[in-house]
């Protein structure tokens, strides 16, 4: 959580606060896919700073909070910068949120109206977070007799469109 508006660093998992903070916004608007709830998925530190993905009924999008870390870039609200991560150049565009402070997002597809049910959300987050980091949270890890092969761009794109790698 944020302790100091003026020092933005999250030193524990924000999962709990963006849930909050999403699930109240999602609360004020028309849902674009009412088949999607609100979950914050595989938020650890990546390079020191906090990365996951957060699924509303609105949007699948990998998020990014300051830690303290090498990977968080300050930048204004508005604005867009271009990340390199395991998957490949990454955009990302910068926020800021009285409750959570600054955060920066990339979208993981397009429209949510695509995704049929909350497991596919979860599925293209995982994808989206083995494709971004080239492994998953430890706590999210795949048993080895469930391992799924490894993620590539266009498995990514394949699964999103519901087509089999």
């Amino acid at each position: 959580m944020v302790e100091n508006p003026t020092d933005p660093i999250h030193e524990q998992d924000p999962s709990r606060l963006l849930e909050n903070h999403f699930r109240l916004a999602a609360l004020q608007r028309e849902p674009a896919n009412p088949r999607l709830d609100v979950e914050a998925i595989g938020f650890s530190r990546h390079r020191g700073d906090w990365l996951g993905v957060m699924v509303t009924p609105d949007f699948v999008r990998l998020l990014l909070l300051p830690g303290g870390g090498s990977l968080w870039g300050d930048i204004p609200a508005g604005q867009r910068r271009y990340l390199e991560l395991a998957g490949g150049t990454q955009t990302f565009f910068a926020e800021d949120s009285a409750l959570i402070g600054p955060y920066q997002w990339a979208a993981l597809v397009d429209s949510v109206t695509l995704l049929p049910d909350m497991t596919s959300a979860r599925l293209l987050a995982l994808d989206g977070l083995r494709l971004a980091t080239g492994r998953l949270p430890e706590q999210l890890s795949v048993p080895p007799a469930e391992a799924a092969p490894e993620v590539t761009r266009r498995g990514f794109f394949r699964r999103l469109a519901g087509k089999r790698t």
